[in-house]
């Protein structure tokens, strides 16, 4: 908000991201199912993705990038007192992921939990954590978003197994006092949306209480299409409309990377120029939750986003689940 108010903020202290080594080009896809590295290309952008290696679990993806962001950070992990683990895969139906990746860290305090929004996760996460720093129940969180999409993909259906891909990225979130204004760092704003009555355009035919299966992921491509543009254009501008900040103020637009003809539509519909866009759909496939981190790793190693820009955050996922985070880096 732009009135001065003395408030707690949530601010990046460190970033950190991990990609399995194996990496699956177009062509070696069209080696196993029938598609072409034009189609694919065409159609989503996607040049690559990376596939976590056979006993590779969505923790260990998890923790990697967890270590790479308390690095970044230069903090201990001791100083963590909350872990928000955003997935689709965790590695079992409970305990949550999030307290393996706890243990690991040698961390005996504090919370650690899952979120699943799917693709949605890290933002879902991002502000869970926001909310529980500004009401004084952590003052230190990592928030990770983790995903081996690999394991719940039909490898005989080439409209769905050609898009995703495996991956991990962390954010150390840390409590520092703020004026109350958008010249404060950390998150100033966040929107979260769900619509279950679209639940089977994007979802997963398995699970614990129904089939007692892992299932396949199965997707209405068109209509997730759709809406995607709409919904992420309406839930941008109602975040910004929470901070009272146009929209030119925003530096960088760092969108879920599920598809480059929806980044473009968005970016497009929201007047963002294809610069202020990060786009890493082509080399990491849609990595679900783990993408949104992934996409912020690259942008703030490569020195595009600095110190002071203001980043937002974005991404839809099945449920239908949306939101966007809106933060000061």
């Amino acid at each position: 908000m732009t009135t001065p108010n003395s408030t707690i903020r949530s601010v990046v202290l460190g970033i950190g991201s991990y990609l399995p080594e194996k990496i699956v080009t177009n062509d070696d896809l069209a080696k196993i199912v029938d598609t072409s590295d034009e189609w694919i290309r065409e159609r989503s952008g996607i040049h690559q993705r990376h596939i976590a290696a056979d006993g590779e679990l969505t923790s260990d993806l998890a923790l990697h990038a967890a270590k790479r962001a308390l690095a970044d950070a230069g903090i201990d992990a001791q100083e963590i007192d909350l872990i928000v683990l955003a997935t689709s895969t965790p590695d079992n139906t409970f305990p949550a992921t999030a307290t393996k990746v706890q243990a690991a860290l040698g961390i005996n305090h504090g919370a650690a939990f899952d979120v699943q929004a799917v693709c949605s996760g890290f933002v879902f996460a991002m502000t869970t954590a926001d909310a529980l720093i500004k009401c004084g129940q952590a003052q230190k969180a990592l928030v990770i978003g983790a995903e081996t999409f690999s394991r719940i993909l039909d490898w005989k259906d080439r409209a769905t197994c050609v898009l995703f891909g495996d991956g991990a990225g962390a954010v150390v979130l840390g409590a520092e006092q703020g004026q109350g204004t958008n010249d404060d760092r950390g998150i100033l704003a966040s929107k979260l949306r769900s619509d279950g009555r679209h639940y089977d355009k994007l979802f997963v035919d398995g699970g614990v209480s129904s089939t007692q299966t892992v299932g396949y992921l199965r997707m209405q491509g068109p209509e997730v299409f759709k809406h995607a543009v709409k919904n992420i254009s309406s839930v941008v501008l109602e975040t910004l409309e929470i901070a009272d900040m146009p929209i030119s103020q925003v530096n960088w637009f760092v969108p879920h990377q599920a598809n480059k003809r929806i980044l473009d539509g968005a970016a497009k519909k929201l007047k963002l120029t294809p610069e202020q866009v990060v786009v890493t759909v082509d080399k990491h496939g849609n990595t679900s939750a783990a993408s949104v981190p992934l996409a912020l790793d690259v942008a703030v190693k490569d020195g595009r986003i600095k110190k002071d820009d203001v980043v937002l955050l974005e991404a839809m996922g099945g449920g239908f689940t949306w939101g966007a985070v809106l933060l000061r880096w």
